[in-house]
């Protein structure tokens, strides 16, 4: 704690320290007319008092002021929406009319805090609705939602710009997938993709490269995903994780031609057990279990024939599924545990697409795309604030991925 910061905070300690609050009630406390209201008023007047001096270069009062050729020139009062109440505040004036507040500034009714508060709120998927009732139910404050809406479009700025961000020029593995949200855009209903790319960095975390919005999900939209990823900077991807729609793998060829393909396992075992009786689906799970978590690619094919043996004759499709796609499916057995473990499924990504969907569940579908833009923004930055630690093991797997991918591993 440096001297300064020390000082502030015992002059605040002392402050409290001389307020008698025996006997104080909640009421007199927070209410309408309570301490906590007058002594944010106080704060606020004293800060902007501040700025004028630091505005016209003098104090109040002093003679500093009497040749200057700008003066104090009276108040004028109006309330503002801190975080959590309404407070009146007396704002100075200077007779040039040249003093512009930073704290508060001219025209604006509510603090920056206030603000983020209904971003907060944004961001946790409540509607402008939920956000309207909790804000006049908990603090008492009527907010339209048209202040609501317009708060949260300051942030469109920022989602255009993280979207377009320059971005690394290798990503060892990217996943990519898809969910869908419902969008009113031109007024009405329709349920889009919503295309997402998160990829592993050079240093192991996590990092989510951009997202996209189509009315379907196809193999050319994807496509135009990774040209952006690519002319946003992106020159290589060692894997890229999906899951098996149709041409989606050449798509990805025609962009970045030597990465390696490896089909999402969870996605491949949910599309084989689709229709499975329930009574078979235990039994099928586990022997399908044996294909994927064999030592070799040679005992997970003579899994897949024993698999064919047993249950071809109820459900033939799923072995010549898995036969099909074979080639982009059993990429991770050339590969150590510690990558294995790391590519065997698009866990990584269908862990993100969870926190997303919880932002959406709310709503029976977003008024815009722009709409769209900024819970998801939201959703990912607030998710990835605890993307902190790499993947596990991720030192041992990057020196297999360096004699795996002699030179394109670059440090």
């Amino acid at each position: 704690m440096t001297k300064k910061n020390k000082r502030e905070k015992d002059a605040i300690d002392d402050i409290v320290d001389q307020l008698d609050l025996n006997g104080v009630t909640q009421d007199e406390l927070f209410g309408a007319d309570g301490l906590v209201k007058a002594l944010t008023a106080r704060i606020l007047n004293k800060a902007l008092e501040a700025e004028m001096d630091n505005h016209l270069g003098y104090r109040k009062h002093s003679s500093a002021g009497d040749l200057s050729g700008n003066n104090r020139n009276g108040y004028s009062t109006k309330k503002v929406l801190t975080q959590d109440q309404e407070t009146a505040i007396r704002v100075p004036r200077d007779r040039n009319g040249s003093f512009e507040p930073a704290i508060v500034p001219k025209h604006e009714k509510r603090l920056p805090i206030f603000n983020e508060q209904i971003i907060a709120l944004y961001s946790s998927g409540m509607t402008v609705r939920d956000i309207q009732a909790h804000l006049q139910e908990i603090y008492g404050v009527e907010v339209s939602p048209e202040l609501i809406s317009r708060v949260t479009d300051s942030i469109l700025d920022e989602v255009r710009e993280w979207r377009n961000r320059p971005l690394s020029p290798i990503y060892p593995i990217v996943y990519l997938d898809a969910l869908r949200v419902n969008s009113r855009e031109s007024g009405k209903n329709q349920n889009k993709a919503l295309y997402i790319a998160l990829g592993i960095n050079m240093e192991g975390h996590k990092e989510v490269l951009g997202f996209y919005l189509s009315e379907n999900e196809g193999a050319r939209f994807w496509m135009g995903v990774l040209t952006d990823l690519k002319n946003r900077g992106v020159d290589d991807i060692f894997i890229a994780c999906m899951d098996g729609l149709t041409g989606f793998p050449d798509a990805v060829k025609a962009v970045f031609p030597q990465t390696r393909i490896q089909l999402c396992i969870v996605h491949m075992v949910r599309n084989s057990t689709k229709f499975v009786s329930y009574k078979d689906l235990k039994a099928v799970c586990r022997d399908l279990k044996k294909i994927y978590t064999a030592s070799t690619e040679e005992e997970a094919l003579l899994g897949l024939d024993d698999f064919g043996k047993t249950w071809n004759g109820k459900y033939a499709m799923i072995q010549k599924s898995w036969e099909s796609h074979w080639d982009d499916l059993n990429e991770f057995f050339s590969y150590p545990e510690e990558i294995r473990k790391v590519i065997y499924t698009t866990n990584a990504i269908e862990s993100l697409n969870f926190s997303l969907r919880k932002v959406t569940k709310n709503r029976a579908a977003f008024p815009t795309d722009e709409s769209i833009y900024k819970i998801m923004y939201l959703a990912i930055h607030k998710a990835s604030k605890k993307w902190t630690m790499p993947i596990r093991n991720w030192g041992v797997a990057l020196n297999q991925f360096s004699i795996m991918f002699e030179g394109r591993v670059k440090l």
